[in-house]
């Protein structure tokens, strides 16, 4: 088994930058990098000299930057994890866009395997159980809001019986 290249926070930006940049660029240069990061281009520079020596990046002076086989994988592995809590802090805990692009930065880099995935099945539950959807989000958004509201708790539990009792019926005549 191969071993796992450890990388600082910063090491995986920059691939994920370069992974975003060759989505958008025939060729990606220096000071595409420079500029997508607002660093300057010694510092990218530089990074590209590690990261190639890791054997991540291919960079010749002077030359165009691409991502190696080995690069790519990692590059895809932080972009994915980045849309995840990007689209958790979004769409679930209802957060603003340019905060949650920002917060997903920090923790694409810190987060587990284990809980990266808990993320993904706990939006998918979200998404497709009869509690799930709309409506538990925007009940969830007035509880952290107001606070807990017995009476309005009790309601939603009676419109949800009503609402899923056919839902019911629906998966156990497909059950049995």
């Amino acid at each position: 088994m191969m071993s796992q290249v450890k990388l600082s926070s910063t090491m995986e930006d920059y691939l994920e930058t370069i992974l975003n940049l060759e989505k958008s660029k025939k060729f990606v240069r220096v000071k595409d990098i420079a500029l997508k990061m607002d660093v300057k281009l010694p510092t990218v520079t530089s990074m590209l000299n590690n990261l190639a020596g890791k054997g991540l990046v291919n960079h010749e002076k002077y030359e165009y930057v691409e991502l190696t086989k080995k690069g790519k994988r990692i590059a895809k592995d932080v972009y994915r994890r980045h849309v995840i809590f990007r689209d958790f802090l979004m769409s679930i805990l209802n957060i603003d866009a340019k905060t949650a692009e920002e917060d997903a930065c920090k923790m694409e880099h810190v987060v587990s395997p284990v809980t990266l995935e808990r993320f993904v099945k706990f939006m998918e539950f979200v998404d497709t159980c009869p509690r799930g959807g709309s409506d538990w989000l925007l009940n969830f958004d007035q509880f952290r809001k107001h606070g807990r509201d017995d009476d309005k708790c009790l309601e939603r539990m009676k419109h949800f019986e009503k609402r899923y009792s056919v839902e019911i019926t629906k998966l156990r005549d497909k059950i049995e």
